[in-house]
């Protein structure tokens, strides 16, 4: 049984052919049923997020799986096939392990490393299983898959230096303060970065967002999306005296909040500290109210500057992640090879048994009477032709199981010393082996 994935994504596919090869959770049982219905797959998943829709299937031909899946799509989402294919990537084989290690890991999203992936990974196979369209190899598959994604953010870390400005404003403020849970936070206008900012709050715990724009509509918008309270741009000083944190992001022309104004504050909150947060520009708040005391300040750039840092720290753990999946990737082939390995080398090892008590019973037969020792003799002699013709051909198939030609060396010998390997095991060699000799020819002819 072999992986392949096909699909497309935030890179080879533009919003709009994205979002018509989208699949809605409601219908996502039907619709892997429906797939899995199709001719030469066994178990399948689906992962359809808004940067990437991927379907991702064990099959015992690969040709005849990649084919299924690219019709199934075609079909179901009414785009002709040789359209959809000039959007299109395919995954086989390691190379398809590889791909979904790599996706599960945040390493192949437009933001390296997020966190989001996993979950959504995570949600797709579960929803598989619950749909009954799954089987063992899926299974291993992606429960591989997920552990290698969390020992990947375990060790590495990679998902904790946020890289966007509106999560990076709640992240300070984390630090600031601890856990934003009881905090009182008050967001200053409603466009895009606030609505942002308050999706990251929320997720991050917190219970009381205010939302202040100079529309009140707008304000009230906001908060209603976020379970939160509008107030009016002229009642905010009443606030500022009671909240703790402020992250200000409106499209104001001039500074919304001055040292005087907040000079009045401050007397009325009585030295209780002020955590602001200004992701504007131009700037909300003017730099010399980072100068008043129990006020700490943040602007643009002194969040940009964390930003970039955290940049390139997400790139020296991407560095490292791609080694653990080099690590993950050795650890599976190994496993996936001796599924084919170990029954080719007993196989051998009967050969080779058959053939040395054929041919002892024929010498000692022409031999006559053998004393005991003469016969121990006769038959260690033959033990140790048999066991050393075949050490180096065991030895050497053992090694190239831990790579990616193991299936080719397990057929090429079970061909050379006529091996009987029965059952699935031998259909699927084959099959891989055909495969990739075309795609090598393929290379080739280009």
């Amino acid at each position: 049984m072999f992986p392949v994935a096909v699909g497309l994504n935030y890179r080879s596919a533009p919003v709009e052919i994205r979002e018509k090869m989208s699949f809605h959770p409601s219908k996502m049982k039907e619709v892997l049923r429906g797939l899995k219905n199709y001719h030469g797959l066994e178990g399948v998943v689906i992962l359809s997020t808004c940067n990437r829709t991927e379907v991702y299937a064990a099959t015992t031909d690969v040709e005849i799986g990649i084919s299924a899946i690219k019709q199934f799509l075609a079909n179901y989402q009414g785009i002709e096939e040789k359209h959809l294919n000039q959007y299109l990537y395919v995954h086989t084989l390691y190379d398809a392990v590889r791909h979904l290690f790599r996706v599960t890991s945040g390493l192949d999203s437009m933001v390296r490393g997020e966190t989001q992936i996993l979950g959504q990974v995570a949600d797709a196979y579960e929803r598989a299983n619950e749909a009954g369209v799954t089987n063992k190899a899926v299974n291993v598959f992606f429960q591989t898959a997920l552990a290698v994604g969390k020992r990947i953010r375990t060790e590495t870390l990679i998902d904790q230096h946020p890289v966007s400005i509106s999560y990076t404003a709640v992240e300070l403020a984390k630090q600031h303060f601890g856990e934003l849970e009881g905090k009182g936070i008050l967001i200053v206008g409603a466009g895009e970065m606030s609505t942002l900012t308050a999706k990251n709050l929320v997720a991050a715990g917190a219970s009381t967002v205010l939302v202040s724009n100079r529309s009140y509509e707008k304000a009230v918008t906001l908060a209603n999306e976020f379970s939160g309270l509008a107030i009016r741009f002229d009642d905010m000083d009443k606030y500022l005296v009671k909240v703790d944190i402020v992250i200000s992001a409106t499209a104001s022309s001039h500074f919304v909040l001055l040292p005087e104004r907040m000079l009045e504050i401050m007397n009325q909150r009585q030295g209780r500290p002020l955590l602001l947060i200004d992701i504007a520009v131009p700037r909300d708040i003017h730099p010399d109210v980072g100068s008043i005391p129990s006020i700490t300040l943040f602007d643009i750039d002194d969040l940009r500057q964390v930003v970039d840092r955290h940049h390139q720290e997400r790139e020296m753990a991407a560095e490292k992640a791609e080694q653990i999946i080099d690590e993950e990737m050795l650890l599976f082939i190994k496993w996936h090879n001796s599924l084919f390995v170990v029954p080719t080398i007993v196989a051998l090892q009967q050969k080779g048994q058959q053939i040395k008590e054929l041919q002892l019973s024929r010498a000692m037969e022409r031999l006559g009477s053998l004393t005991p020792k003469q016969e121990k003799i006769v038959r260690s002699m033959a033990n140790s032709i048999v066991n050393h013709l075949l050490h180096i051909p065991i030895t050497n198939l053992k090694e190239y199981a831990t790579t990616n030609q193991g299936h080719l060396y397990t057929e090429i010998l079970q061909n050379l010393f006529a091996l009987d390997v029965e059952g699935e095991n031998m259909r699927q060699v084959k099959s891989v082996n055909h495969h990739k000799a075309g795609h090598m020819f393929h290379g080739r002819a280009e």
